[in-house]
C-alpha cells in the first residue's frame, strides 16, 4: 500500500495537468466580477483639469479599455475599438496604464480615438485596483457600475462577436422594460 502513494501523487498531478491544458487563459477568473467597479478619479489623459470616475460608468453599460502606447497587442485591437466607438453601440472607456501622456496623446492622435474619455494611470495604481496584470485587459460594467466580464488580452473580432457585443446587448436591455 505504501508503494502505491507516489503513483496516487503521479496521477493527481497529471490530472490536474490535463485539466489546466484545457483552459483559455484568456478567461483568467477575476474576483472581480459581480463586484462595483473601484472608486477612482484621475486625470483624463486628453485634458488633465477632466477626470475619469468609476461614476461615470453608471446609468449605462459600458467597455473599459485598459491600454498603453507602448503595448504591442493594443495597437492590434486597437482598430475595432475605433471602428466600435463609430458604430456607437457602447461608450468605450479607457485606461491609459503605466504610460506617458504624450506618448499616449501621440498614439490617439495617429491612430484614431475611440475613448469617450481615457483616464491618466501613471504609476498604474488604479490598474492594480482592478486586477490588471498586463495590457490591453477589457471589462464591461453594468448599468449600476458592476464589473460583468473581464477580457485579458486583444479584442479581436471573434470575441466582440461572440462574447462581448451579446453580453453588451443582454446589459442594455436589463431594466429597458421596467
Amino acid at each position: 500500500m505504501r508503494y502505491l502513494i507516489p503513483l496516487f501523487v503521479f496521477l493527481g498531478l497529471v490530472i490536474f495537468l490535463g485539466i489546466g491544458l484545457t483552459l483559455d487563459p484568456r478567461e483568467v477568473p477575476s474576483p472581480f466580477i459581480g463586484k462595483p467597479a473601484p472608486q477612482f478619479s484621475l486625470p483624463q489623459v486628453g485634458d488633465p483639469a477632466k477626470t475619469l470616475s468609476n461614476q461615470d460608468f453608471k446609468g449605462q453599460v459600458s467597455l473599459l479599455n485598459v491600454w498603453a502606447s507602448w503595448c504591442v497587442s493594443c495597437r492590434q485591437e486597437h482598430p475595432l475599438l475605433v471602428d466600435l466607438a463609430r458604430k456607437n453601440v457602447v461608450p468605450v472607456y479607457g485606461l491609459d496604464y503605466k504610460d506617458e501622456r504624450e506618448a499616449a496623446l501621440g498614439w490617439l492622435n495617429k491612430l484614431g480615438n475611440p475613448y469617450v474619455a481615457s483616464a491618466f494611470d501613471e504609476d498604474g495604481r488604479v490598474g492594480i485596483d482592478f486586477g490588471v496584470y498586463g495590457v490591453p485587459e477589457t471589462f464591461v460594467i453594468d448599468k449600476q457600475g458592476v464589473i460583468r466580464y473581464k477580457l485579458t488580452g486583444p479584442v479581436t473580432q471573434e470575441i466582440l462577436d461572440e462574447t462581448l457585443l451579446p453580453l453588451i446587448r443582454n446589459l442594455q436591455k436589463e431594466g429597458a422594460s421596467s
